[in-house]
């Protein structure tokens, strides 16, 4: 279970990160702390905090933190989100993220990795075709899904619980993902999917 401390400006917003971390079967809501006053110790395993209007100073003090920080956003501005990336921040997600995206964005993070989604991404990146080629037949919401939950690793007995649906169902859908990807196991599934900026990692 990954404990995670949010920082929000506004009640509301806080409300609705509490709520998507506490619907998360992994995560555990470890309590709030203010943006503007960071504490000099964490009851927490990875700090998701709102920084929409933060300076260079601020990514200095967060990227210094003890433990792995993930941004969220209100905007693409790619000269913002590299220079938060450069201080030692993990992770830079949409502020509109849904709970899988921010369940998905902390368990990168606190595995070492440096996340962010397809969408603040591009500006980062000078390859205006970022992602390939568009796939013949595209995924349905459910395939994708389903390829989120591949991407982290889970079986189809855990997909099928947290989706709410049957096994036989998730080996359906894995099947046709993997047509669709003209792939023939998950491990190129997921790293199709990631070149593609089908899924965040």
């Amino acid at each position: 279970m990954i404990r995670v401390l949010v920082g929000a400006r506004a009640g509301l917003v806080l409300s609705s990160l509490e709520s998507s971390i506490r619907s998360s079967p992994s995560l555990e809501f470890a309590g709030s702390i203010d943006p503007y006053h960071l504490p000099t110790e964490f009851s927490g395993d990875v700090l998701l905090i709102e920084a929409a209007d933060a300076n260079d100073q601020d990514w200095r003090a967060l990227g210094d933190l003890p433990i792995p920080v993930v941004l969220l956003l209100d905007q693409a501005d790619s000269a913002l989100i590299g220079s938060a990336l450069r201080s030692g921040i993990r992770g830079a997600i949409s502020g509109d993220a849904t709970p899988q995206e921010i369940e998905s964005a902390v368990h990168a993070a606190t595995a070492g990795l440096v996340v962010t989604t397809p969408t603040l991404l591009t500006g980062l990146l000078p390859d205006s075709q970022l992602f390939g080629e568009e796939l013949a037949e595209p995924l349905s919401v459910r395939e994708l899904e389903v390829l989120d939950q591949l991407a982290e690793g889970l079986s189809n007995k855990l997909i099928a619980h947290r989706l709410n649906i049957s096994e036989h169902t998730v080996k359906t859908h894995v099947a046709s993902i993997f047509a669709k990807l003209g792939v023939s196991s998950r491990t190129e599934a997921v790293s199709q999917a990631v070149r593609r900026g089908l899924v965040m990692l």
